[in-house]
């Protein structure tokens, strides 16, 4: 009886043991064989395109590179946690027209065999910061001669520069017809060099495309009932959904992100905004409004807010995101310009 009892428990313990290890195998090997292709995005609202692309990827491992509420990276430098992100990622998508500026050399020194994806490659109707189309010349530099990576698809050091009032605007994300592009463009470059999940990236970015598509309708629909399409912005992120909604920018109050203006440029700023005839005055969230403030009191102007959705709240978004806080803008243009 006492040998029955004690082989009985050996034979339990050999089952619980099998067992266990049945359970825990399987795990292993997935965790060995599924290695994710990691994907590092450098702003925001690029984050937000690449997020709505590759929804569905067992493949990707996509992050953001810049935290999110730091909006666009005019004055960003690189952190050593920056350059460790670009070192372990295999794909690297960018804004592009000189955004990611900061980069530099440091992107070839971090990870020399990072694939670069620039979502505004080969977009025309691209604006220089005085609101006229861009030369030829620029053009020129964009569509073929500087795409930050060789022939090989490698990264090189980002060689756009631009300075702050002059030569290409970059802030095309925050057009929803641009950005139905650069959506275009990231899943067309991601389909190949993941072609295992082309037929998802080329389904997801036509869906995305369509809502864009629809957005973009809604504020050219709007440009066409403002009762007055002359506004005042913060700086020069609005200019394309400007030309989109058939609006006006008379003055912008930086030309110069986060720089203010001189008591002198104030002044002017206010004859300006009196004699075009303002109809409102528009600050960013990721600025402060104090200049805002000052120039609507002094030119009897309407303050509001717009948000080009470059920065966004910590902790994942709804992938949604941009289409909401875009829809929010295109009220508060309504409330503050009026309809015919």
């Amino acid at each position: 009886m006492k040998y029955a009892r004690s082989a009985f428990f050996t034979l339990l313990m050999l089952v619980m043991c099998v067992s266990a290890a049945g359970l825990a195998l399987p795990h292993r090997v997935v965790a060995a064989e599924v290695q994710p292709i990691k994907v590092l995005v450098s702003t925001f609202p690029i984050y937000q395109f690449t997020r709505n692309i590759t929804a569905g990827s067992k493949l990707l491992q996509v992050d953001l590179m810049i935290p999110a509420q730091l909006g666009c990276p005019h004055d960003y430098a690189l952190t050593p946690q920056d350059m460790q992100k670009l070192g372990e990622a295999q794909i690297f998508i960018i804004n592009g027209l000189g955004m990611e500026e900061f980069l530099g050399a440091p992107l070839k020194q971090a990870n020399p065999n990072l694939q670069l994806i620039d979502s505004s490659k080969g977009i025309e109707d691209i604006l220089n910061y005085e609101g006229e189309e861009a030369s030829e010349e620029a053009h020129a530099h964009h569509d073929g001669h500087n795409h930050n990576h060789d022939h090989d698809g490698h990264a090189e050091e980002a060689h756009t520069p631009h300075s702050h009032g002059s030569g290409p605007n970059p802030h095309i994300f925050a057009s929803p017809r641009m950005a139905a592009l650069q959506a275009g463009n990231i899943a067309k470059a991601l389909a190949e060099v993941v072609p295992a999940e082309k037929e998802l990236f080329t389904r997801n970015a036509l869906a995305y495309q369509q809502k864009l598509a629809e957005l973009d309708s809604e504020f050219q629909q709007l440009g066409k009932k403002l009762a007055n399409t002359r506004i005042v912005t913060q700086h020069g992120v609005f200019d394309y959904l400007a030309r989109d909604t058939s609006l006006e920018i008379v003055a912008v109050i930086a030309t110069v992100p986060g720089q203010d203006p001189s008591a002198a440029e104030a002044l002017n700023l206010v004859r300006i905004i009196r004699e075009k005839k303002a109809g409102a005055i528009f600050t960013e969230p990721q600025y402060p409004d104090s200049i805002g403030n000052t120039v609507a009191r002094e030119s009897g102007v309407q303050l509001a807010m717009l948000d080009p959705v470059a920065n966004g709240p910590r902790g994942l978004t709804p992938l949604d995101y941009y289409e909401t806080i875009m829809r929010t803008n295109l009220r508060t243009l309504a409330e503050t310009l009026g309809t015919k």
